[in-house]
């Protein structure tokens, strides 16, 4: 069953009536002021998976363990068309946590910093209320309005809604090591929940058809065990010390880092992220060791293996006692930029922005996009761009949602939606 194009706008129309800036509000709100800190995004899921049933959605609560979980809802086709999932992740970067998040995240949690929303405006505050829970929000909201509207479908729309998506290995005494780094995304795919295309909305005003993978190092300073008392009598090498010399050679190195790895679309990036050495509780005495950790950005058909010998070399150089682990690779991951659901995808966002589309350089950020195209699902990315008041502060714009920029997002994907599951398989251009 192909349905017109005279059709599929009126079903577009038809949706959009439904998805008004008080309901998006309501589910931005929604969304936020539920903690799902990566590793406990179980409340979070069950109430989306109870709001997706009450719309009429066929709805799935997929328990990961006690605390996590992600959500996951159905419309169905006749099945004769191509299956399209929209997915978002649930988790928060932060926990919302004072004993947790601070001091790293600073001296105190600001009201942006908590899961409780905050409505001002167009605007809705609250941990992870634009990334990615407005984005959440807004895949929410069209299927919702989708399911108001009933179409008669060729392929199955599905719903889903992933825990684990942030960059984080899991919180201490959290009884699992693996929470994060698309842990939910991996196993909704591996229990059955397929689709033949898939777009992830996550930031960015921009479509995507590809982005950097991410490596992680650790690279240990060795030292010597020893006494502040005994310093001038015994042999003496600080492991800290030695450790802040390569942190200052090591940032210049990944200051240039980019430009050896530079593609159309990517400017993979890398960052010392945590330095450890010594008993915080004891400072009379030296460590052994100083671990310093990165993240390292991989552009996509980059090896892990290959970024880690290049680090590897250069560490060698700086002192030959050092040593490289590679300790987490989820590498990068393109689909053809010709590919259907990129194509529609672009067709989607040139309509509701009024605009011809270009592709944006010098990305380096990460998401379960890459989790879906490794598991062969072409996969295209697409988002809100960050508010006018939050582009210089990382977390605001983490923690602030546009409603207007969500109804924008949610027609995309509407648009998107409607224009891959009313058609036959066959008549999906190659």
């Amino acid at each position: 069953m192909t349905t017109s194009s005279d059709e599929r706008e009126r079903i577009v129309r038809a949706a959009m009536a439904h998805v008004t800036e008080d309901r998006l509000r309501d589910a931005a709100v929604g969304v936020t002021s539920i903690p799902s800190p990566t590793g406990g995004e179980g409340s979070l899921a069950r109430w989306l998976t109870d709001r997706l049933a009450r719309a009429g959605v066929e709805a799935h609560l997929q328990r990961i363990d006690d605390a996590q979980a992600s959500s996951v809802g159905r419309l169905r086709g006749d099945g004769s068309g191509p299956d399209l999932m929209l997915y978002a992740p649930i988790d928060t970067l932060t926990t919302g946590d004072p004993e947790l998040d601070l001091p790293w995240i600073g001296p105190e949690l600001r009201p942006d910093m908590r899961a409780e929303a905050i409505c001002d405006g167009p605007f809705v505050t609250g941990l992870g209320a634009g990334n990615p829970k407005g984005h959440a929000a807004c895949v929410l909201v069209a299927g919702e309005a989708l399911a108001a509207v009933r179409p008669s479908l060729s392929g199955d729309l599905l719903l889903a809604f992933g825990a684990g998506g942030m960059p984080t290995n899991a919180i201490d005494g959290s009884g699992r090591a693996n929470t994060g780094h698309g842990v939910g995304c991996s196993f909704l795919l591996e229990r059955g929940w397929q689709a033949d295309y898939a777009v992830i909305a996550k930031p960015g005003d921009f479509v995507a058809h590809d982005e950097v993978g991410l490596c992680w190092f650790e690279i240990v300073v060795p030292g010597i065990h020893t006494y502040a008392g005994s310093r001038h009598r015994l042999p003496y090498a600080n492991p800290n010390v030695t450790a802040a010399e390569v942190v200052i050679r090591l940032e210049r190195w990944l200051a240039e880092y980019p430009a050896r790895h530079r593609t159309p679309t990517a400017a993979p990036q890398g960052i010392i992220g945590s330095i450890a050495g010594g008993w915080e509780r004891m400072l009379a005495v030296t460590p052994a060791a100083c671990r310093i950790r990165l993240d390292l950005r991989i552009a996509p058909g980059v090896a892990p293996l290959t970024v880690k010998r290049e680090l590897a070399a250069f560490v060698r150089e700086l002192d030959p006692g050092l040593t490289v682990e590679l300790v987490l690779a989820v590498p990068g991951t393109s689909t053809p930029p010709d590919d259907w659901v990129v194509r529609s995808t672009v067709r989607a966002w040139e309509h509701v922005s009024g605009r011809t589309h270009e592709p944006v350089p010098d990305n380096s950020g990460a998401t379960d996009a890459n989790i879906l195209r490794a598991r062969g699902i072409p996969t295209a990315r697409v988002g809100m761009p960050k508010a006018a008041h939050t582009t210089t502060d990382f977390a605001l714009g983490m923690n602030t949602v546009d409603v207007r920029a969500m109804r924008r997002l949610c027609e995309l994907l509407v648009r998107v939606a409607v224009d891959t599951t009313t058609r036959d398989r066959a008549d999906i251009p190659a």
